[in-house]
């Protein structure tokens, strides 16, 4: 299990950061000089076999466990995740989730949608309150959007959403985040 204190934000992730969709992406991205992968949907039964196999492989993994379908994401799923899979972080858009994530002291990261001001404010203000490791902000594309989200919550931040060009990926870095998640392929 690792803690945001053992990796160092400048040298967090390659920058970008696989997001694997299906078991096709998973052999890709296993393939690919990269640290860590992000397990957007998969189904329970999966779970535990494709983390033992990333981790096999050198891979530090992390679940977006919103999307993990048959696992409820109360108490009882978190420490199956910890306990059990042994993941090295979780994303959930859930505070109840980040909250469980970060008292079982391993990598949280809060998903947020600019969608609109208001949405935007009161996902600034849970951010500030329940202070994730990172907060990934979708679409990563927005530049004046990743900036005040970083000023008014201090938490390194990671695009995602919408990044489909290596430039996409360097306007991003450029605007403030640490790192880029993306399941185009060619990104990788």
């Amino acid at each position: 299990m690792i803690h945001k204190s053992e990796i160092g934000c400048e040298r967090l992730f390659n920058r970008v950061i696989p997001a694997i969709r299906n078991m096709k992406d998973f052999e890709y991205a296993l393939k690919k000089d990269h640290e860590y992968i992000i397990f957007l949907e998969t189904r329970l039964s999966q779970v535990e076999s494709v983390v033992k196999y990333a981790k096999k492989n050198g891979k530090k993994v992390f679940m977006h466990a919103d999307l993990i379908q048959g696992l409820k994401m109360d108490e009882y799923g978190i420490e199956y995740l910890i306990n059990n899979v042994k993941v090295d972080g979780i994303i959930s858009t859930r505070v109840n989730v980040i909250t469980l994530a970060k008292k079982h002291n391993i990598i949280a990261i809060q998903r947020l949608f600019a969608l609109d001001s208001h949405v935007l404010e009161n996902n600034v203000k849970v951010c500030r309150k329940i202070q994730p490791d990172f907060i990934e902000v979708l679409p990563g594309i927005i530049p004046g959007i990743m900036e005040e989200i970083h000023e008014k919550t201090g938490i390194p931040l990671i695009a995602g959403g919408l990044i489909r060009t290596k430039e996409d990926v360097e306007k991003s870095i450029e605007n403030g985040a640490i790192a880029v998640t993306t399941s185009n392929r060619e990104l990788w």
